[in-house]
């Protein structure tokens, strides 16, 4: 009996721990999003930008600890290591490691290296999206949404910070959305790419349109089904 009960205790304690963890990350990569929105409307260069590499850093930290908590919680270790190593992946610095040891990348490829962390924030949001839904087809398809507005917005913020100023036909970061959202819905758009980042965007939403927008069907025919038997139950 009392061992039961400290068993219940010891599941009650790891969850407790693993959701804080996950909120922290959530907050701290909605700190990043924000941040970097911000130095990017005002074309703050973030390598120069010492107080957002330190934090960044420290994020990063953060992300790891979070990976390291889990693992020791898993019940599962060897499991959990192969499910979740691309999360640790993601949390490694390499904006700090490319700036501290000086290694020389074109400004596309530094300016998507920066996104790297915010990519471990959407698959922790994923997660947690993951624990709140009422059934796995709902919870595959909140956690595939999530990810795609993440997509949407990033690529967004790229295709605005690389393609003002150089192509005439995007003026706003709203020029850069509108783009984004119809490239993800495959319809395309009449503003073209003039930038090698751009052009590397205008790549990546078609595709993950492609891969999302099926799910909608399996959604709703599942949700189709689901009221049937409701009704059919009454």
């Amino acid at each position: 009996m009392e061992s039961t009960v400290n068993a219940r205790k010891d599941i009650k304690y790891r969850g407790y721990v693993q959701t804080t963890m996950n909120l922290v990350v959530l907050l701290l990569s909605f700190v990043l999003i924000i941040w970097i929105s911000i130095d990017t409307f005002n074309r703050v260069d973030l390598l120069t930008n010492h107080s957002y590499m330190q934090f960044q850093f420290w994020v990063c930290m953060v992300f790891i600890l979070d990976f390291f908590v889990g693992l020791i919680f898993a019940k599962d270790r060897l499991r959990f290591f192969k499910h979740r190593i691309f999360f640790l992946i993601l949390s490694i610095p390499y904006l700090n490691i490319i700036n501290t040891l000086d290694i020389s990348l074109n400004a596309e490829a530094v300016y998507f290296a920066r996104f790297i962390p915010l990519m471990r924030g959407a698959l922790a949001l994923t997660v947690v999206v993951g624990y709140i839904s009422s059934n796995s087809v709902t919870s595959l398809f909140m956690s595939y949404l999530t990810i795609m507005l993440f997509v949407v917005y990033f690529c967004s913020l790229i295709f605005y910070q690389r393609e003002v100023g150089v192509n005439p036909e995007v003026k706003t970061y709203w020029t850069a959305l509108w783009w984004a959202g119809m490239n993800v819905s495959t319809a395309g758009c009449d503003i073209s790419p003039v930038t090698i980042a751009g052009k590397i965007v205008a790549v990546i939403l078609p595709i993950a349109g492609t891969i999302m927008f099926p799910l909608f069907t399996v959604y709703l025919t599942d949700y189709v089904s689901r009221s049937r038997k409701k009704a059919e139950i009454i």
